[in-house]
């Protein structure tokens, strides 16, 4: 369609819209961007401090545990000056550690099994201290080589150890975050200069393209005009198609329905003429009546009576039947339609299973490949109907000289379009009654199983709903083959042609 000014406009407006939106969202990506990289700075940060007083905590029990078996296997004073000198920092640097675990999430530490692990430690070097200042120095000794210190200081090391590894871990994960985050921000920002960028170009095309457009305008005019001649001319048709279906339509169920009407008008005319016997002997009063009086009388009773009124219920219930498959077919065009997804291979498989074992018990087969129709969007209870017929249809008419064989078959024609074929190998269909087959109370051929001749009505009749066609193709005694076409997606088909 070409542009008009409004559109012109619209269109830069949108333009404008969108660089402005872009640039809002590089500004607001960049301010998110900088305070995650704050962010992850300062968790950095917190986790390095936390590893840093891990490792002095580390090497002051080291340093303290070092001077206390050095003082004890030397006795000589020198060795008391470092674990003097670490056990007075132990304490602050405690607290700088508890500090620094208080003060970050991303790591969890048994901290209370920790301090009770030092304290534990701490005593245990002090008291050995205690005996060698007593002079009691293989008591200390003894004690140190017992495993109770050296279970505590490994027990210490493990912890400690452990946390370390795993600041490290989050302190890496932290630095790739962190040039994640600038990277993002440098691709956020080169991303939006070429977005703005490809809005200039897109401002610019719908100036040229309005240009262009404005200069054509009166040739898309002309072809609109002969297009919608044409579809007028479509439409012409297929309302007189419509018209010539609606006219046969109306002399079949007229004809049909005339037929069980004229039954029991007949039939009614000849109870009044038994009624005329009966009331004779009924209303004789005590007169004497002949022989063949009584005769017609105890007919009438006995035969003629029953009879009538047997063919009038039966001529009642067939019209009833009629009626009713009047209604069906009416109430198809009646009922709204839901297109969604469905999935043909599954659909045509459980329609299937309900013929199964008929099949089956005669030695038949059913094969479907449908694997063409993935993207089918239609209305599944027609489609169970349609098929539902026809697998019935199959099973009722198949040929007593060979098992039944059922091929279904899908195929995409185009994009827009289905073409289904149910083929078997039954009785077959005349030529000059393909056609008929589909009216309403027609059948074809030896007429041995039950039914009215509504089923392929019904079929053709839910077909047209979903936008499509029913057609066959068969040769007497060698098999029928129902061609489906539908539309791939209906939702689409009733918006462009308005139903």
């Amino acid at each position: 369609m070409p542009f008009t000014n409004t559109k012109f406009a619209r269109s830069s407006l949108l333009m404008l819209m969108v660089g402005a939106a872009v640039l809002a969202a590089i500004v607001v990506s960049s301010v998110y961007l900088a305070r995650s990289t704050q962010s992850y700075f300062a968790d950095v940060v917190r986790l390095r401090d936390l590893r840093s007083s891990s490792a002095d905590m580390m090497l002051l029990l080291r340093a303290a545990e070092a001077g206390q078996r050095g003082f004890l296997l030397s006795r000589d004073q020198e060795f008391l000056e470092p674990y003097l000198a670490a056990t007075e920092r132990v304490a602050a640097s405690r607290s700088r550690f508890q500090k620094a675990y208080d003060g970050q999430t991303a790591v969890h530490f048994p901290v209370e099994q920790f301090n009770e692990l030092l304290d534990a430690k701490l005593a245990e070097m002090k008291r050995t201290l205690d005996l060698a200042e007593a002079d009691r120095f293989d008591e200390a000794i003894t004690l140190v080589r017992e495993a109770t210190g050296r279970e505590i200081m490994d027990s210490i090391s493990s912890l400690l150890i452990t946390l370390i590894r795993d600041l490290d871990e989050r302190l890496s994960t932290g630095i790739q975050e962190l040039n994640g985050t600038a990277g993002t921000l440098q691709w956020a920002t080169v991303g939006g200069g070429i977005v703005i960028m490809i809005v200039v170009g897109g401002a610019i095309l719908v100036v040229v393209q309005h240009v262009r457009e404005l200069s054509h305008a009166h040739r898309e005019v002309e072809a609109l005009n002969a297009g919608l001649e044409e579809r007028v001319d479509e439409r012409t048709e297929d309302l007189m198609q419509a018209n010539r279906e609606i006219q046969r339509y109306a002399y079949i169920v007229s004809h049909d329905l005339r037929a069980p009407l004229v039954n029991i008008m007949g039939f009614t005319s000849e109870l009044d003429q038994t009624l005329k016997s009966i009331r004779a002997y009924v209303l004789a009063d005590g007169d004497k009546l002949s022989d063949d009086q009584i005769q017609q009388a105890r007919l009438a009773v006995e035969e003629d009576l029953p009879e009538a009124i047997s063919f009038i219920r039966s001529s009642t219930k067939k019209m009833d039947g009629l009626i009713n498959a009047i209604l069906k077919i009416s109430r198809d065009g009646r009922r709204e339609l839901k297109p969604e997804p469905v999935n043909l291979q599954e659909l045509l498989e459980a329609t299937a299973a309900s013929i199964n074992h008929q099949v089956t018990d005669g030695d038949g087969e059913v094969s479907i490949s449908a694997q063409a129709a993935r993207n089918l969007v239609t209305d599944k209870f027609s489609l169970e109907q349609i098929f539902g017929n026809l697998f019935d249809n199959a099973v009722k008419y198949k040929s007593p000289q060979r098992p039944l064989q059922l091929v279904v078959k899908a195929y995409a024609v185009g994009r827009t379009a289905l073409r289904i074929e149910v083929q078997d190998n039954g009785r077959g269909i005349a030529p000059e009654d393909h056609e008929r087959v589909f009216e309403l109370f027609r059948r074809s051929g030896l007429q041995d199983s039950p039914g009215e001749g509504i089923g392929l009505a019904h079929v053709r009749s839910l077909v047209r709903n979903l936008g499509g066609e029913i057609t066959v193709t068969s040769t007497l005694g060698g098999g029928s083959t129902f061609i489906v076409r539908l539309p791939m997606d209906l939702s689409q088909y009733v918006r462009s042609h308005g139903v």
